[in-house]
């Protein structure tokens, strides 16, 4: 393509450049209904065919500038919500990740949820109840910084936590395929009123892991974002890593897809994540709210009374 003589050269190959990054961003999807294994199928090294920051960054600035006017689109139309949800393993990148790919979107069309362990009112509840309340509006850009996901990781990880859940014991026969299947139930609920929803897992190896653990001691700066905790966790990495696998099989949806990122390298991982929500977005077809022709009347006798002031 970039050898024809067209006048349009520069739009052709750009069209031809989105359409072989879209075919290398293809495998990260977990496919709905097919068995994947996260080990084998997905490298967090992975860049796509990217051998440097540079093009990356220009590429990631592109996607901010496209994902602002979408999301000034979404608020005006006010008839689809996109919801953004985010799981990893400490240290993967998820507030980075958030705040550069969303750094051009207006705060007003935007809401960021990070869930800590559930409060004693939150334990109260079903445990879907504290993310159900704080879902994203029509028009608006809802972002949960973990999510309802980690009922079937972190609680299926270290089991004794149900018991401080109060629920009954008729409740846990085969919990996890249960909650697997209310999961996707209330998912595809959302998408069928409008509830447009996309979840990133960001796949970062152990060693990167370790990597960024031992950089937020060494740099003072980066101590208050780690935690004894935090190593802690650590010790049950293979654990973390058969929940999140089977999690994936069992959750990635038509209606509400799994994407497993690459994030041993951070600007790749805003890359990824920043081109899925643009194309997201664009196959919505969002328009301006249309001006029937009677309000159109109205206000141009505004204008008229505007133009007529003294």
């Amino acid at each position: 393509m970039k050898n024809r003589l067209d006048p349009n050269r520069k739009i052709a190959v750009q069209v031809s450049e989105d359409s072989e990054l879209e075919l290398r961003l293809k495998h990260i999807m977990v496919p709905p209904g097919h068995k994947i294994s996260l080990r084998k199928d997905y490298d967090p090294e992975f860049t796509a065919g990217f051998k440097d920051k540079k093009d990356a960054r220009k590429k990631l600035e592109q996607n901010i500038a496209e994902l602002a006017e979408y999301q000034d689109i979404l608020y005006a139309q006010d008839t689809y919500a996109l919801l953004l949800i985010f799981q990893a393993m400490d240290a993967a990148g998820k507030d980075g990740a958030i705040k550069h790919v969303m750094s051009g979107v207006n705060p007003q069309g935007c809401q960021v949820y990070s869930f800590k362990s559930p409060s004693a009112d939150e334990l109260d509840h079903d445990y879907l109840w504290r993310t159900n309340k704080v879902m994203p509006e029509r028009g608006r850009i809802g972002i949960f910084n973990r999510s309802y996901y980690e009922e079937v990781l972190v609680v299926r990880v270290h089991p004794e936590l149900l018991d401080h859940q109060k629920i009954p014991p008729s409740a846990r026969e085969n919990i996890w395929k249960r909650r697997y299947e209310q999961i996707n139930n209330m998912e595809k609920y959302l998408s069928e009123n409008g509830v447009v929803i996309l979840k990133f897992f960001l796949n970062v190896s152990k060693e990167e892991q370790k990597k960024r653990f031992l950089e937020r001691i060494d740099r003072p700066e980066k101590n208050w974002k780690f935690s004894t905790a935090d190593a802690k966790e650590r010790a049950f990495w293979d654990d973390y890593q058969n929940a999140y696998e089977d999690c994936l099989n069992r959750t990635s949806t038509e209606w509400a897809p799994w994407f497993v990122v690459p994030a041993d390298n951070k600007w790749f991982t805003r890359l990824t994540v920043s081109e899925i929500v643009v194309r997201t977005l664009k196959r919505l077809n969002l328009r301006y709210p249309e001006v029937s022709e009677e309000r159109r009347q109205e206000l141009l006798e505004i204008r008229k009374l505007l133009e007529d002031e003294a």
